[in-house]
């Protein structure tokens, strides 16, 4: 399946946005994981159909209520296979 990396920038630490990101995932049918970045930053690889990943992308641009996403840097990988969504520390 395509695959994308994304580091997502600004205020995303602290307001959910790992839970939120894992939560639509699993709504929209996405595997991969997302973590925190020691930077502050959030990353995610995501593994899914190109429309499942286009609302992924859409919505990490705003993220959770109390997010204030700045940019989200994104790159295609090859693909990867994962079993679900994951959060990882």
């Amino acid at each position: 399946m395509p695959t994308v990396h994304l580091i997502i920038k600004g205020r995303v630490q602290g307001v959910f946005y790992r839970a939120s990101a894992k939560q639509l995932a699993k709504e929209i049918g996405v595997t991969g994981w997302v973590k925190n970045t020691d930077e502050g930053d959030v990353e995610i690889v995501a593994a899914g159909m190109e429309e499942q990943l286009r609302k992924l992308v859409e919505w990490c641009k705003v993220g959770p209520t109390h997010a204030k996403v700045k940019e989200v840097v994104i790159e295609y990988l090859e693909e990867k296979s994962f079993k679900d969504f994951e959060i990882r520390r």
